[in-house]
This record gives structure tokens, C-alpha cells and sequence, in this order.
């Protein structure tokens, strides 16, 4: 199963991409991470329409999509591993997990989702949702090999 963080933004140097690394860096399955930008100043909802239509076109072709937004389920780690493990069981070549951009995620992303993923109640950075979604990524990853990390 090869595993996509679909975003809106460039990460460059920094303390953001410092630690999307250090877990990215950990993990076993392959994993890109494929950037969107819109550049053109936009109405806000404009804005966030175009990002969707950019998010949806770098997703990886019949991938199993998860929208990480603040409308959708607050899975446990347990659960989330559960979950791409199923998947890798199935046999599906491709996830993308989708970040949207600094005023939220294309309606439609969501709605289309296989999973509507939320890291909780408060607003994350996009910036760092990336390095979030990477050390859950690779906690699946140890609780799926009954490896202890998970729980520390």
C-alpha cells in the first residue's frame, strides 16, 4: 500500500518540516507527500474551491481517500491503525490523506472521502497537520506490528 499526504502549501525549511521528517523518515510503507498551491490572491471561497479542484487532481488515481477536516470522526490511534490495516489487507494500492489549506477543506473533498478524519475540536496549523498525520502514520505502522511505541 503506498500512502499519499496530499496539502496545500509548500513546507520548506523549518521546525515543521524538521519534525514531519524525523516520523516520515520511520515509516516502512512508501510514502510522498504531493503539495498544491494556488498563487493567484482569491476570495476566500474561491480560494478554498480552487485548492479543493488541486487537492482532487495530485490525488493518486483510484486511491481510498482521507479527508482530515474538523467535521469528521475522532478515531483513536487504535482505531486508525485498524483501519489502514484493513485496507493494506485488502490489498488497496494507495491512500492519500488530504490537507487542506489555511481556511479549510473543499466541501466536496469531504463528502467524497472514504474517511473524514479529525485531529480533535481545535484548529492545527496546515503546516503542521502534515507532521501530525506523519506520527500517526507511523504509530499505525508500530501498532500494527505489536511494537510498544504506541503506547508511550
Amino acid at each position: 500500500m503506498h500512502l499519499s499526504i496530499v496539502a496545500v502549501g509548500r513546507l520548506r525549511q523549518g521546525p515543521e518540516r524538521t519534525l514531519y521528517e524525523h516520523y516520515a523518515n520511520r515509516i516502512r510503507w512508501p510514502l510522498a507527500v504531493l503539495e498544491v498551491e494556488e498563487r493567484r490572491p482569491l476570495p476566500t471561497e474561491r480560494q478554498i474551491a480552487r485548492e479543493g479542484e488541486l487537492l482532487r487532481a495530485a490525488c493518486p488515481r483510484g486511491a481510498r481517500i482521507i479527508a482530515l477536516d474538523g467535521s469528521g470522526r475522532a478515531l483513536t490511534s487504535d482505531a486508525l491503525a485498524k483501519r489502514l490495516g484493513a485496507w493494506r489487507d485488502e490489498s488497496v494500492g494507495e491512500v492519500a490523506l488530504v490537507i487542506g489549506g489555511a481556511d479549510g477543506l473543499d466541501r466536496s473533498i469531504v463528502a467524497a472521502a472514504d474517511l473524514v478524519l479529525s485531529f480533535g475540536a481545535v484548529t492545527w496549523p496546515h503546516l503542521l497537520m502534515r507532521a501530525l498525520v506523519a506520527e500517526q502514520i507511523y504509530r499505525a505502522q508500530q501498532i500494527l506490528a505489536g511494537h510498544p511505541y504506541h503506547r508511550s
